[in-house]
């Protein structure tokens, strides 16, 4: 069984033990014939009893071609789960082991791709994040003492805050609750204290399937599921209500878009599913702390991964044209990802890894590599880039907060660990670190953004955060391990370099320009 903290952190947070981390079947039975097969080669029977997968087909044209398309799926042996007729993306279940190969030549289709090499199944529910720190009584009863009165209990700890100016900000505006961020993630415990006043139910739902459920608390991790999307949540949006920690934005609305199964695996159809569903709900930023299983970095080359870039692709471009700024995590592997060459050693994570070297041009971090999408390095307590995060000249856009070890980037008193503090399930408060924790912090910032500017479109407010970022120059020589070996190269200028992109972001600009 696949635990969350085991691979490159499914969910891109950094453990306790500091490993780099971040981590249905209805099918047709009937044979089928050449005309049904809409102007593909001619089959014979569509054959139904290979292991089941699960597919994303991308439809070239509109409404009617999908229409025919679908007529072609059935022909070769898929079941339609869903259909995103308004970006042309189709998740289909099949049992035919030609299926992809059988539909790339029917008429109307762009690409087809399986979303997983594992058939589907019952997903286990007894997996666990180890992605975790946990906050003391001692820890917690100390900052309480110091916390002033206008600060939240554990706020002391949170050296976050004061890092991004959000402290200063929070005495102009909180935020407003007319400005929701999704989080895309692993689902929220909307029944904390520190979320419940904020959260949106309405604009939440459950997408593992490749479908919405909006049942009522389905966007919750279920027990022994990872806490890692409350985490994300609180660090946005937590309230400044006297209770616990405070948000970046604490006067916004936060919802939950479940993507990821027990098992912590983040499939294509999931994804596209909780892109288009903040698209059609009001959702004004999206938070995306995660990587799109099972492929570290999918390549265009291939006919499978490449159709999985292309649906992630639409849906994300569709989210922005609906009104939504997307942030992503870089990801904790310290690669470069303006290197010629990286080592992917961890794909497909959900059967077999192998060995292979992959060109970033052309083989995707996705969605944090995606054309639009707001990609985000981490910093530590120190303000330097943090030992796991990755970087690259070009496509870094932004550095914001996600912690490190203690003893790389130790933080002032009162705060005593480099990690960061935010809101856990059933009521509590733990620390992690990643690009998971420096996601949020920007999703913050610019929901403070779209709480001063309400009518800016995404590129203006995007073109504000990085306007408004507090310059950082490249820091050679890099040895974060104090061990005499340079752990990295910064390349670029103060205004843009691959280490912190335009700068680390900042809460105060966000509210008074």
């Amino acid at each position: 069984m696949a635990h969350l903290g085991s691979r490159r952190g499914r969910a891109l947070a950094l453990p306790a033990g500091l490993a780099l981390t971040a981590s249905l079947g209805f099918l047709p039975s009937g044979v089928a014939s050449a005309a049904d097969l809409s102007d593909a080669p001619a089959a014979s029977v569509a054959v139904t009893n290979g292991p089941k997968l699960s597919y994303v087909v991308n439809v070239e044209g509109g409404r009617w071609t999908a229409a025919s398309v679908k007529k072609a799926i059935a022909a070769a042996g898929g079941e339609v789960v869903i259909s995103y007729d308004q970006i042309g993306v189709i998740v289909v279940h099949s049992q035919n082991p030609e299926f992809a190969k059988t539909l790339r030549q029917a008429r109307g289709v762009a690409s087809v791709g399986s979303t997983r090499t594992a058939p589907l199944s019952v997903q286990s529910d007894d997996a666990v994040d180890e992605g975790a720190q946990s906050l003391s009584a001692a820890e917690a009863k100390a900052a309480a003492a110091t916390a002033t009165d206008e600060q939240d209990p554990l706020e002391p700890l949170q050296w976050d805050l004061p890092a991004i100016k959000a402290d200063k900000a929070h005495q102009k505006t909180l935020g407003s609750k007319r400005v929701t961020v999704g989080v895309i993630d692993t689902g929220v415990d909307d029944t904390h204290p520190d979320l419940a006043p904020n959260f949106d139910a309405k604009a939440s739902a459950n997408c593992v399937s490749g479908k919405p459920d909006t049942t009522a608390g389905s966007w919750r991790p279920n027990p022994g599921e990872s806490d890692h999307g409350t985490h994300v949540a609180g660090t946005i949006a937590a309230a400044k209500n006297g209770v616990g920690i405070t948000g970046v934005a604490p006067g916004v609305k936060v919802s939950g878009i479940k993507v990821s199964t027990p098992d912590g695996f983040f499939y294509t159809e999931a994804v596209v599913c909780g892109f288009v569903w903040a698209a059609e709900h009001g959702v004004d930023i999206t938070n995306n702390s995660y990587y799109t299983d099972p492929w570290m970095f999918a390549c265009k080359n291939d006919e499978d991964q490449k159709a999985l870039i292309e649906a992630v692709t639409r849906a994300t471009r569709y989210a922005e044209r609906k009104g939504t700024v997307n942030v992503a995590a870089a990801g904790n592997s310290k690669f470069d990802l303006a290197a010629d060459s990286i080592v992917d050693n961890s794909s497909p994570n959900d059967t077999t890894p192998g060995d292979r070297v992959i060109d970033p041009k052309e083989c995707l971090d996705y969605p944090a590599m995606l054309p639009g999408v707001v990609t985000v390095s981490a910093t530590g307590a120190k303000d330097l880039k943090a030992s796991y995060s990755n970087y690259g000249l070009g496509v870094i856009d932004i550095a914001a907060p996600g912690g490190d070890r203690t003893e790389y980037q130790t933080p002032d008193a009162p705060a005593v660990n480099g990690r960061i503090l935010s809101t856990t399930v059933n009521g509590g408060y733990n620390y992690k670190a990643g690009t998971s924790m420096a996601s949020p912090h920007a999703a913050g910032v610019l929901a403070l953004i779209k709480s001063t500017h309400p009518y800016a479109s995404p590129a203006a407010l995007k073109a504000l955060l990085y306007a408004q970022a507090d310059k950082r120059a490249c820091t050679n020589p890099y040895d974060i391990e104090g061990d005499g070996k340079i752990d990295a190269v910064c390349e670029g200028g103060k205004n843009k370099n691959g280490f912190y992109g335009a700068g680390l972001i900042d809460a105060l600009d966000a509210v008074r320009w």
